[in-house]
């Protein structure tokens, strides 16, 4: 039961506030346990450990109802797919799943497949049950699809919204179509049923509630608790100023040498709500730091969120689409943050929504100066390693994915964390046994980066260190941030220290990579990542 005061008052006509604190929990519930499903029953160690995957549940008009705890930059963008599922399929039936991953049909890069399935009691549907989860390989110039791209062609296998499954059987052509383009079919085949049998106990959980307590009484809760959110999230911003500022981020070009491009931003807070308008930012970059408008609202409101709930003294609010109504996000199409078809997009999803983050964050600390944390790490540091192997691997190759944590930012009175993943992500790191069960891989360091967070009253968190030694030939490719300047202090802190990488060769030859690029590692070499440290505070 949650311990905020407001839900002890009368909330509605009708609706108490107990009420809406128990069906909060019974939907949060139904999200959870799809997501300990989905995790138990994967194959890759990139959903079954990492945990790299999201759960939630909508209403039958599509929108938000409620998540479990999963990835920030997963949730925030599902409300999208939700709606082009429903535009492609506007009478889906039982039994019914939806597949997409196109970017530019309410995706958000290739990797990231969602599923969409309607759940019906009777002849009427009363909402719809949404995975979406990493899959490590769809294809692509390299293994692990997120590649150095200049065009989305590139990057993978493009599936825009179709039936994976029709009444209750599968679209078997389209499976095999699906699976033949990854390196490893099989742990495709795998990972996607596990998603299915999400669905499966998502769709039984929510008509078990529906027949308990009658689907009329859910349909008033789903309103209460919209209204509810939208008044929590309104309650938090009165705490902002009314005013206008701007302020900018920039993210790195390839090398990690220079620019990519630069994200402005303006935030003009009113009576009316909160305005975040980015269509200043500079149009599309050559390579894959593209982010679909999708990437750019997930971030904005993930950072709302952070600040609607900072002051809940731990309680659990109801997340869902009533806390957006009040936040309005101007992006301009072709931009870099609003990024159109053919743009290349694997490093948007990424990359370019922590930046994002930062920039908002920035926005909020220039309205209401020292209320927000130094800069994190401001990167997922994402390592893909691939290659093929014959028989020792079903399908005959593998791809290993995986994201390191680094440094928080200091905060008010509060020193930043060490070696997690901060923001937009919120997976786990995969276990060392894992990875030297499943390929063809020895972890030779993972060691927290000692001196690299920030220094200040409150310092930043450190980064980690990680050593991966090549038991057989492999692709390597990174897709990173922070390799040029680490992230800024606030209040006087420092910066905390930018991120690199290397190949150290068996030969002795100690190769540098760029932030972003790719390589060759024979039986031998080490690739070792540091990844950056977060800004101090004050």
């Amino acid at each position: 039961m949650s311990t905020d005061p407001a839900m002890h008052s009368r909330m509605d006509e009708g609706v108490s506030a107990t009420d809406l604190s128990v069906f909060h929990h019974l939907y949060t519930s139904i999200a959870d346990e799809m997501g300990a499903v989905l995790a138990r029953t994967a194959y890759s160690p990139n959903i079954k450990e990492r945990k790299d995957f999201s759960c939630a549940l909508f209403d039958e008009q599509g929108r938000l109802l409620a998540q479990a705890a999963h990835i920030p930059v997963h949730l925030g963008a599902m409300p999208r797919s939700v709606a082009a599922a429903c535009k492609a399929f506007p009478r889906m039936g039982p039994g019914d799943v939806v597949m997409l991953n196109d970017p530019f049909e309410g995706g958000t890069h290739l990797p990231d497949v969602t599923l969409v399935s309607p759940v019906f009691a009777g002849s009427d549907c009363v909402g719809y049950a949404a995975t979406r989860a990493h899959h490590a390989d769809v294809g692509g110039m390299t293994p692990g699809s997120l590649p150095n791209s200049r065009t989305i062609h590139q990057e993978g296998l493009r599936i825009p919204p179709v039936r994976l499954v029709r009444g209750g059987e599968m679209e078997e052509d389209l499976m095999r179509i699906f699976c033949a383009n990854s390196r490893n079919p099989g742990e495709r085949r795998g990972d996607m049923r596990a998603q299915l049998h999400a669905h499966h106990i998502g769709e039984t959980r929510w008509l078990e509630l529906g027949k308990r307590v009658g689907f009329g009484k859910l349909r008033e809760m789903n309103e209460a608790l919209m209204d509810y959110a939208d008044r929590r999230m309104r309650a938090a911003l009165v705490q902002l100023p009314h005013g206008r500022w701007s302020c900018e981020e920039e993210i790195e070009d390839e090398a990690g040498t220079g620019v990519a491009a630069v994200l402005r931003g303006t935030l003009t807070v009113s009576e009316l709500g909160v305005c975040v308008d980015v269509r200043g930012s500079d149009d599309r970059v050559p390579g894959s730091l593209n982010a679909v408008r999708a990437i750019t609202e997930s971030a904005v409101c993930y950072v709302f969120l952070c600040w609607m709930c900072r002051d809940s003294g731990g309680a659990s609010l109801p997340i869902n689409g009533g806390c957006f109504r009040c936040i309005d996000l101007q992006t301009r199409p072709g931009s870099v943050l609003d990024a159109q078809w053919p743009a290349a997009v694997a490093g948007g999803n990424v990359e370019t929504s922590q930046r994002v983050v930062d920039l908002v964050l920035g926005l909020l600390d220039q309205a209401l100066p020292g209320s927000v944390p130094a800069q994190s790490q401001g990167t997922m540091n994402n390592v893909t390693l691939g290659g093929i192997l014959g028989g020792r691997i079903p399908g005959g190759g593998f791809a290993y994915y995986e994201t390191l944590g680094g440094g928080a930012g200091g905060g008010p009175g509060v020193p930043g964390a060490s070696a997690l993943q901060t923001h937009m992500t919120n997976t786990l790191n995969t276990p060392v046994e894992a990875i030297e069960f499943a390929y063809p891989l020895r972890v030779r360091r993972l060691e927290i980066r000692h001196g690299s967070g920030g220094a200040g009253t409150f310092p930043g968190g450190d980064g980690l260190v990680r050593e991966w030694e090549a038991l057989a030939p492999m692709e390597v490719t990174v897709l990173t941030e922070r390799r040029r300047v680490g992230p800024k202090g606030s209040g006087g802190g420092d910066a905390g220290k930018p991120g690199r990488q290397e190949i150290r060769m068996a030969s002795g030859e100690i190769r540098p990579l760029p932030g972003k690029g790719s390589g060759q590692l024979s039986p031998g070499d080490v690739l070792r990542v540091e990844t950056p440290g977060g800004g101090g505070f004050g």
